[in-house]
């Protein structure tokens, strides 16, 4: 199909997927979600936030080498805090429905690693459950910092192509 100007234009559909989390201290609250994102594997990429569908096919693989300043869809959950010693955690979680599209959940709050578990798996399931399909496949990646001064969480589920 060509395409005539004024034409809306979509990116292609990622066929695959990563689960990633971070920590970092920074300065400031910006420097901390850098050191963060550095961290997770994403930190030299231009993310773009995404909701919370695993496209059908697409595949778990390592996070690959994406080449720097990227653009990468990504959904993710973060918090920043500078309370020091306040526990503060992130995390996603990826429930597959066999047949066809996966969603996606992301938390981040200040709670354990464990709590933010806790609450993905609660939300996967009812969001897949909601569309009437069943969880074949859960996975979940999470991360918790006690923070110093300025302390960063940030999880992510990066969606990229072959």
């Amino acid at each position: 199909m060509r395409l005539s100007k004024g034409d809306l234009r979509m990116l292609a559909t990622p066929n695959t997927f990563s689960l990633t989390a971070g920590r970092a201290e920074g300065g400031a609250a910006l420097t901390a979600f850098d050191g963060a994102l550095l961290d997770a594997g994403l930190g030299n990429l231009n993310l773009i936030k995404v909701s919370s569908i695993v496209p059908p096919g697409a595949r778990l693989v390592a996070l690959p080498n994406i080449p720097p300043g990227s653009l990468v869809p990504v959904a993710y959950g973060t918090i920043v805090s500078n309370v020091e010693g306040e526990v503060i955690s992130a995390g996603v979680a990826v429930g597959l429905t066999g047949d066809t599209f996966g969603m996606i959940m992301e938390h981040a709050g200040r709670c354990r690693r464990r709590e933010t578990e806790e609450v993905l798996e609660r939300m996967v399931f009812e969001a897949v459950e909601r569309r009437g399909m069943k969880v074949k496949e859960y996975m979940v990646k999470a991360v918790e910092h006690t923070v110093v001064r300025c302390g960063c969480v940030f999880a992510a589920v990066a969606l990229w192509y072959d």
